[in-house]
This record gives C-alpha cells, sequence and structure tokens, in this order.
C-alpha cells in the first residue's frame, strides 16, 4: 500500500527517476525515460502492480518504517537506516548518471552495527503493472522479460522465485551487499555488471561536482541548493529538457478527478526552472535547454505547444488506465496530457524573459534563438487580444485572463529589451507600441477599481494568485497603489487559516473557470510568490514569516510536491514539483537581498529577474 506522498524520496539518473518510500519500498519508476511505462506502479495501485522493497526481514506483512533517512550530503543519494533489536542496517539508493546505454538503480545494504537479517522483494510489473514478466535465474543473474522489456538484477546474494525475485541474508556489523537493477530491451545483448560500490563512487562524484558551481551563498543556502538539485534530477540529460515533476496523477484532490500526467516539458514550467539555474551559477543547464527549444520548435513556431515530450515529441495524447485504481481510490490515472494543445499565451512572456535573462547572464548571442525571438513576437502581436485557458490550463471555456496579458506584455517588453542592449533585432518601435497598447488595455479592463484589485480575467470578480506576476515582471513597480492593492485582495480572499494560497476558488460557484469538480489544496508556488511579494511591497518581516512556515512543510529529506492541504495536513499533487522548488529558490533569492539591506534597489531587479 502506498504511504502519504510525502513519505518518498527522489533519486534520479537525468533521464529517469524513482520514489522510494520511508519502508524501503521503490513504488515507483519508469523505464528508460521520465515518460516511458512504469515498471513499479504500486503509487498508483497495490504490490500487483509492481515494487522494489529491501529492509529489515520481519514477519509482519508490511514493511517496516525506518528511523531516519537523509540525503548523503549535497547528493541525491539516499541512506535510509532502521534500527533492529539485535542492530542498525542502513541501504543506500542511487542510480549513476548514465554513461552508457543501460540505466540502473543500485542498492548497496549494510550493517551499521549488530548483526540484521534483511529481505528483498524485486516484484517487476511492466507497463504500469499490467504486464508479470517472466524471471529466471542464469548465470549468476536474475532476469525478468516481458515483450520489448527486460530488467537484470545483479547481487552476490541468492535469489529464488518466478512470480517475484526474493533474498533473505545476514550481515554483521561491517559486511556489504550491493543490488545493481539494470534496464535493456529484451532483444539486446546483457547489460554488463557494475560493481555498486564503484557505481556509487561515480555518482557521489558528479554531484560533488555539479553542487560546485552553485554560486549562492546566502540565507537558506541548505534548502536552496536541495531545490537546484531537484531541478537537475528532473531535466533530460540527452536532450536539455526538463520534466514539470516525475509523476503521473498523484491528486491534488484525494478521491478525487483533479490528476494530471505531468512528465513532460512544459515550456513555462522550463523555461522558470532554467532562470533559476541562471540566477544560481548554472550555465550549462540554460544553454543546453535553449538548444532544445529551438529543435522543438524548428520549422513551426506559428503551432507552438504549451508542452512536448522530453525529447521535443508533440503527439502527447490523453489516455486513462483502467487497470489501476489511483493513489488513494483516486481516478482515473492518466497518461499523455490534452493540455498539450491548449493557448496560453502567458508562455511567450516566460520564454522570452528567460532568452533576456541568458543574454544577460553571458550566454552568447544565437542567430537561431533571434529568429525565434522574431516569429514569437510576430505570434504575441496576432494573438494578444484572443481569450485563452490561462496559466492553471482551464478545461472549461477561454477567457481574457490578465495574468496571461501581462505576460505577453512582458513577453514584448523583454524583447525590446534584447533589442535596446544589442542582443536582438527587430521592429523597435512598432514593439514598444505593442508593449504600451498592451498594458493600457490590461489597466483598463483587468482592474476593479471599486475592490482596488486586479482580477483573474476581464470582467470578473475572482481573483487568481498568478496576479502576484504584476510585480514580479516589473509591469509596475512594488509602490503602485493597484500593485499593493492586488497582493493584499489576493491575501485576503485566497488565504487558508495557515496563510498559505488557493490559486483560485474552486467552489460550484466558480465551477465554470476550470471546468472540473472538486477541490484542491494550496498551491505552494503560489504562496513562495506571496512570500516575494510581500517582501517587495515592504511587508519584509511577514514575508521571511511566511517563507519559513512554507518550509516547514517540506518532507524530511527537503521536498515539495504541487500543493499542501491544510484540512489534511499533508502534500497533495504530483511529487517533486518542479514549480514549487523554483518558487522555493527564487523567494529565497529575493529575501536574501532584502536582508542585505538594499530593498531600495529591488523595484529595478524586479524588472529583470524573476
Amino acid at each position: 500500500m502506498a504511504g502519504r506522498i510525502e513519505d518518498y524520496a527522489l533519486i534520479g539518473d537525468l533521464e529517469t527517476a524513482a520514489l522510494i518510500g520511508r519502508d524501503g519500498t521503490v513504488a515507483w519508476m519508469c523505464l528508460p525515460r521520465f515518460d516511458s511505462g512504469a515498471l513499479f506502479a504500486e503509487l498508483l495501485g497495490t504490490e500487483d502492480h509492481g515494487f522494489w522493497h529491501i529492509g529489515p526481514a520481519t514477519t509482519s506483512a508490511s514493511p517496516v518504517t525506518a528511523d531516519r533517512r537523509r540525503y548523503r550530503g549535497e547528493s541525491l543519494i539516499l541512506e535510509t537506516e532502521w534500527d533492529t533489536p539485535t542492530g542498525t542496517v542502513r541501504v543506500t539508493d542511487h542510480m549513476p548518471p548514465r554513461t552508457e546505454g543501460a540505466p540502473r538503480l543500485v542498492r548497496i545494504v549494510e550493517a551499521v552495527c549488530g548483526t540484521v537479517s534483511v529481505a528483498s522483494t524485486l516484484s517487476p510489473r511492466f507497463n504500469y503493472g499490467r504486464t508479470v514478466p517472466w524471471i529466471r535465474h542464469t548465470a549468476g543473474r536474475t532476469v525478468c522479460v516481458a515483450g520489448p522489456e527486460s530488467l537484470w538484477l545483479d547481487t552476490p546474494v541468492p535469489t529464488h522465485g518466478t512470480k517475484q525475485a526474493r533474498s533473505e541474508f545476514t550481515l554483521t556489523a561491517g559486511e556489504r551487499v550491493g543490488f545493481t537493477l539494470s534496464w535493456q530491451a529484451s532483444h539486446a545483448s546483457a547489460p554488463r555488471t557494475v560493481a555498486a560500490d564503484e557505481a556509487l563512487e561515480v555518482t557521489e562524484r558528479f554531484w560533488r561536482g555539479w553542487v560546485a558551481q552553485c554560486t549562492y551563498q546566502g540565507p537558506h543556502r541548505t534548502a536552496v541548493v536541495r531545490s537546484l538539485i531537484t531541478l537537475k534530477a528532473l531535466t533530460y540529460a540527452p536532450t536539455g529538457g526538463i520534466v514539470a515533476a516525475p509523476t503521473t496523477s498523484l491528486p491534488e484532490d484525494i478521491g478525487g478527478v483533479r490528476n494530471w500526467d505531468y512528465r513532460y516539458v512544459w515550456l513555462r514550467d522550463a523555461a522558470l526552472g532554467m532562470s533559476s539555474l541562471l540566477r544560481t551559477g548554472f550555465l550549462e543547464e540554460a544553454r543546453a535547454w535553449r538548444e532544445w527549444l529551438l529543435r522543438a520548435i524548428a520549422g513551426d513556431p506559428e503551432n507552438l505547444q504549451i508542452m512536448y515530450g522530453v525529447a521535443g515529441e508533440r503527439d502527447l495524447g490523453e489516455s486513462e488506465l483502467d487497470w489501476l485504481p489511483g493513489y488513494e481510490e483516486s481516478a482515473p490515472v492518466r497518461v499523455g496530457n490534452g493540455a498539450a494543445q491548449q493557448l496560453q499565451l502567458d508562455v511567450y512572456g516566460e520564454v522570452i524573459e528567460f532568452l533576456y535573462l541568458s543574454a544577460q547572464f553571458g550566454l552568447a548571442p544565437d542567430k537561431d534563438s533571434n529568429r525565434l525571438l522574431g516569429h514569437l513576437l510576430h505570434h504575441v502581436e496576432t494573438q494578444w487580444r484572443d481569450p485563452d485557458e490561462g496559466i492553471w490550463e482551464i478545461r472549461g471555456p477561454r477567457r481574457h485572463f490578465v495574468h496571461s496579458k501581462v505576460m505577453a506584455w512582458a513577453a514584448v517588453d523583454r524583447a525590446v529589451r534584447l533589442i535596446e542592449a544589442g542582443h536582438a533585432e527587430g521592429p523597435l518601435d512598432r514593439w514598444r507600441n505593442l508593449r504600451t497598447a498592451i498594458h493600457a488595455d490590461v489597466c483598463a479592463k483587468g482592474f476593479d477599481r471599486a475592490r482596488n484589485t486586479f482580477t483573474q480575467s476581464y470582467g470578473s470578480a475572482e481573483l487568481d494568485a498568478a496576479l502576484l506576476m504584476i510585480l514580479q515582471t516589473g509591469f509596475l513597480p512594488p509602490d503602485d497603489k493597484r500593485v499593493i492593492g492586488t497582493v493584499e485582495a489576493i491575501q485576503r480572499e485566497l488565504s487558508t487559516e495557515d496563510g498559505f494560497l488557493l490559486r483560485y476558488l474552486t467552489s460550484e460557484a466558480s465551477i465554470s473557470v476550470d471546468g472540473l469538480p472538486g477541490d484542491e489544496g494550496e498551491f505552494l508556488v503560489c504562496s513562495f510568490w506571496l512570500a516575494d511579494a510581500l517582501a517587495k511591497i515592504g511587508r519584509v518581516d511577514e514575508a521571511f514569516d511566511l517563507f519559513e512556515k512554507l518550509l516547514s512543510l517540506r518532507n524530511d529529506v527537503g521536498l515539495l510536491a504541487e500543493e499542501w492541504n491544510s484540512g489534511l495536513r499533508r502534500q497533495v499533487g504530483n511529487f517533486p514539483q518542479l514549480l514549487s522548488h523554483i518558487g522555493m529558490s527564487d523567494a529565497a533569492l529575493t529575501l536574501s537581498l532584502y536582508r542585505r539591506s538594499i530593498a531600495p534597489q529591488l523595484h529595478v531587479l524586479a524588472a529583470t529577474s524573476r
């Protein structure tokens, strides 16, 4: 049975990822890519849908929860420990970055003290838990085969079983045993064997070298670095893409239908993530994503999608897996994402903001990206007056969302700045006039004078936490009364008792906004945006208090899902969530500037950074 969402920790190899519970169970892993079929899908079903457990041997029907766990330093190597009556055992889990074709999950079991009996049960079920493989034991290796896929388990410990590969053994203090699970196409040659300890050394060396590039040395550095490691873990190294989360269908509403597949590259989320990495010293990831962007859109910018596959695939057709009951009966379980075909005007703003920041942080100008800039601005120019589905991907009627218009303004503003700085070419006067026209339209049609706040869409009374981007983009300065009024209205009307923000109200009265039944939790990135906004309008102490409360929602290894449900006191939504960790990192950087007593400069910074 799956644990709470926050019970899981992430490991990965920059091409896919696995989630491991507090009891030592791998409950979710897709191979060979983030968006491949899961071979461990217990997270969305039951043990019958695939898992791999390692921990102390017990007569109990359920695995034993560990006494403690942690990441080894600033890495993605997970250490989980159990204290038993006879001794302490540690399992060290990691996925080495791929240097050859086979992806691997490596688990090292060690007796820290005393003597401990340990059990391993490997129960793969291919195609999201639907297909039971043949398991055979040959030449000292365990092989699991089903259709086009195979798994190879290498360990010095004897294994047995035809539906599961089981082992039980005893370790005394100082003894260690490695388990290496490799994926391979079933028609290909067997993957080579790899020493578990050598793979661990390679993995640790990689993460140590990567984190060394980080330029951020301010307050909350531990939280920031963990978020940056999570961002890196969600990148797909072969192409430079970055997924919104490594999971599908973890519910925003436990038991409800708000269950979506996030294992794709949203242009918005990716652009924001790369902007965060740029500002903390990681230029290579930004350069790789810029190249991914050019390939994904190549030759067809007029048909820009809001999301793509990790290699730039366009067909992300949505379907339902009816054999999976869903996380805590939250059905349907979906793969693919029908929102890929939506019109979301804000995407142009985030992408061009990324191109602008790339130039600011020293990425060399690129002819292809400059040509792309012209295409994107052409579409903003022709589409900005149209209604769209907005940042939250509503499945109801299109609206004139204020956030979308603001981001269209930001797209034009950053293009103008690039031209003015000599980084790009374009019809400067025409785009300056366009920028002015969008700004005037938003202020005239998107602002409620009686309530002194911008609204979710033209003519509506609803509020939307995405309106906080008015401040982050520099659309208006922090001391503008309309900005202050909007921040205060959002905090007043969208906050829960804990002080965290809903994206918008999901009551029956507003079901027409997103087209979906049910409720959802507080959206964590919105709450980080609020902390950022409060600091910028001068409520610095309150901003710090909110930020600290948000940090307290992280699980024991520093990870956040998409949302927090204050009623249930638990994380909800896909996990770990790219946007939540972007929000954490960005808010920390903003607050560090205030702590250094340079707050008066932030109205300038707000126009050039996110």
